[in-house]
C-alpha cells in the first residue's frame, strides 16, 4: 500500500509555481494577483482565506483581502465584484463561501467574470469544462486528477466509482474522468439513492469518496489493489485530542488501507491540493491562458 501524500505534492507544485513566477518577474512581467472577498467572521472561512493568503506568498503572488461584515447588502457585494472584474491589475478573485443567508450565492457566482473565476464555479467555466474546452477547473477535482497523475496511477480504461454528486466535486470529477484528456475512464456516480452500492464499489479500480459521511467506505466494499481517494473531512469528537476532536474522512482508513494499492489520508491527502490548484488557476489567469 502506498500513501498518497497530498501535503508534500502540494509543496512541490507551489515551489514549481514560484519558480515560474520568478522567471516572469525577471522578464519584467507582473506578478499574478489574487484577490479574495471575505464576508463576516466565520471561523472556517477565516482559516481557509488565511491559508490562501499564505499560499500566495509561497508562490510569489500578490494577494489582496477584501472584508465585509455579515450585514453587507447584496448589491454592495455585487458592486465590489464588478470593480474587480474591471480591474486589470487583478488576475483572478474568489468570494469565500458560505455567504450570509440574505445573499444569493448563485447570483454572486454568476457575477464573477469567467476569465477571473479561478474557483471554477461560474456556469460558463462549468459548461466549458463539461464539453472539454479550456476553462478554470474547480480546485478539488483538479487536485484529485493531479494526485493521480503525479503518482502515475493509470486511469485510462479503468472503472472509476465516485460516491457523491455535488456540484463542487462529484459532478465535475465525473465529467473530467470520462474525458480523453484527463481520465479516459469508465465512470459510475453513486449517491444516497443508489442501489447495489457495495457491488458497484467492489467492481471499481478507483473509488473516490465525497459524500460527507465519516468512515462510510468499509473494507468489504473495496477489492484488493483498488485505489481509494478520500475527499471527506468531518470533525468527530475525540477526547484524546487537545481540541476535543479529530478529522475523519469518508473512508474507514484502518480497515480499507491494507487492501489498497494507493490511498489518500485525512488530513494530508486531497485537502492540501485544493488550495494548491487555486494557485495553479491563478498562475493561468496571470499568464492570460484562459482561452488557450
Amino acid at each position: 500500500m502506498t500513501l498518497i501524500d497530498g501535503k508534500a505534492t502540494a509543496a512541490r507544485i507551489k515551489a514549481e509555481i514560484k519558480e515560474e513566477v520568478d522567471q516572469m518577474v525577471a522578464r519584467g512581467e507582473r506578478r499574478p494577483h489574487l484577490a479574495a472577498i471575505l464576508v463576516g467572521h466565520d471561523g472556517g472561512s477565516e482559516t481557509y482565506v488565511k491559508n490562501k493568503v499564505l499560499a500566495c506568498e509561497a508562490c510569489g503572488f500578490q494577494s489582496t483581502l477584501i472584508r465585509f461584515e455579515d450585514d453587507v447588502a447584496e448589491q454592495t457585494l455585487l458592486d465590489e465584484i464588478a470593480r474587480l472584474n474591471a480591474d486589470d491589475t487583478v488576475d483572478g478573485f474568489i468570494v469565500q463561501l458560505p455567504l450570509p443567508k440574505h445573499i444569493d450565492e448563485q447570483r454572486v457566482t454568476d457575477a464573477i467574470a469567467p476569465n477571473k473565476d479561478v474557483d471554477g464555479f461560474h456556469p460558463v467555466n462549468v459548461g466549458r469544462m463539461a464539453i472539454g474546452l479550456p476553462s478554470f477547473i474547480s480546485a478539488t477535482p483538479l487536485g484529485i486528477l493531479t494526485l493521480l497523475q503525479r503518482y502515475d496511477i493509470p486511469t485510462s480504461g479503468k472503472k472509476v466509482v465516485i460516491l457523491g454528486r455535488s456540484n463542487i466535486v462529484g459532478k465535475p470529477l465525473a465529467q473530467l474522468m470520462m474525458q480523453k484528456l484527463y481520465g479516459n475512464a469508465t465512470v459510475t456516480v453513486c449517491h444516497s439513492r443508489s442501489e447495489q452500492l457495495r457491488e458497484e464499489c467492489l467492481s471499481a479500480d478507483i473509488i473516490i469518496v465525497a459524500i460527507g459521511s465519516p468512515a462510510f467506505l468499509k473494507a468489504d466494499m473495496v477489492k484488493e489493489g483498488a485505489v481509494v481517494i478520500d475527499v471527506g473531512t468531518t470533525r468527530v469528537p475525540d477526547a484524546t485530542r487537545k481540541g476535543g476532536f479529530r478529522l475523519q474522512g469518508d473512508v474507514d482508513f484502518e480497515g480499507v488501507a491494507p487492501k489498497c494499492s494507493f490511498i489518500t489520508p485525512v488530513p494530508g491527502g486531497v485537502g492540501p491540493m485544493t488550495i494548491c490548484m487555486l494557485m495553479q488557476n491563478t498562475l493561468k489567469a496571470g499568464k492570460r491562458e484562459y482561452y488557450q
